[in-house]
């Protein structure tokens, strides 16, 4: 089981910042790795070859290269982020491991198909305004419990249980300045798949974008006033 307290998210935290240099590797590696790889929180890493050059795309994000460390382990040059391939006896990645923000997810590959059926099930969320089952409570349910003083950690993914810790103080300042909320309204589907709402408060509006994972854990929740 993987290590998650604060002090070994801040030392992996620190092991992803550092400075990366690239290595060269045998081109053919790259073929082992193209395909589709899902994260447990939904969104999908479509990884791609172009010619000696490997990309990677997450869900919403644009395709961007990343660059060999070792045979399997790649980084970004865009953010301080890097990923690692699984691999089978062949070369062929069963799975793909991300390393950001002093966490590392997992993500499983799977086929095209389910990959294609995914996307085509975003864009339809997105055209048509669809939220997901759940998200308008779960954000309703949040919003309470920091009103109360008392934000939920185990209904949130460990990333944003971590980042709702460090922030505890400034939240609950701010939430001091907004009053009781009095109402919240669904916007629509963000490129990633995060549902947006209004909320609006006595002290003020606000728009909120949310994520839910498949067990109905709050994965991503961020929010900002509105002028």
């Amino acid at each position: 089981m993987i290590d998650q307290s604060e002090d070994a998210i801040a030392q992996r935290r620190y092991e992803q910042a550092r400075p990366r240099k690239e290595a060269p590797i045998d081109p053919k590696l790259l073929d082992g790795y193209v395909g589709y790889y899902q994260l447990a929180a939904g969104p999908i890493f479509s990884i791609t070859r172009d010619g000696g050059r490997l990309f990677a795309q997450l869900t919403g994000q644009q395709a961007s290269e990343i660059f060999p460390e070792s045979d399997r382990e790649f980084f970004s040059k865009v953010v301080m982020a890097q990923i690692t391939f699984v691999t089978d006896g062949q070369g062929r990645a069963s799975e793909l491991v991300l390393h950001q923000n002093g966490f590392d997810q997992a993500a499983k590959r799977i086929d095209e198909a389910d990959a294609k059926s995914a996307a085509d099930n975003l864009a339809r969320r997105i055209k048509e305004k669809i939220p997901t089952p759940g998200s308008e409570a779960a954000l309703r349910g949040a919003i309470a419990a920091e009103q109360r003083g008392q934000p939920n950690y185990d209904q949130m993914g460990e990333a944003l249980a971590l980042a709702a810790r460090q922030q505890l103080p400034m939240i609950r300042k701010d939430f001091e300045s907004l009053g009781a909320l009095q109402s919240v309204t669904f916007k629509g589907v963000g490129r990633g798949g995060w549902d947006v709402y209004d909320a609006q408060f006595a002290g003020g509006a606000t728009e909120w974008r949310i994520n839910l994972a498949p067990d109905g854990k709050i994965d991503g929740l961020i929010y900002r006033h509105l002028p």
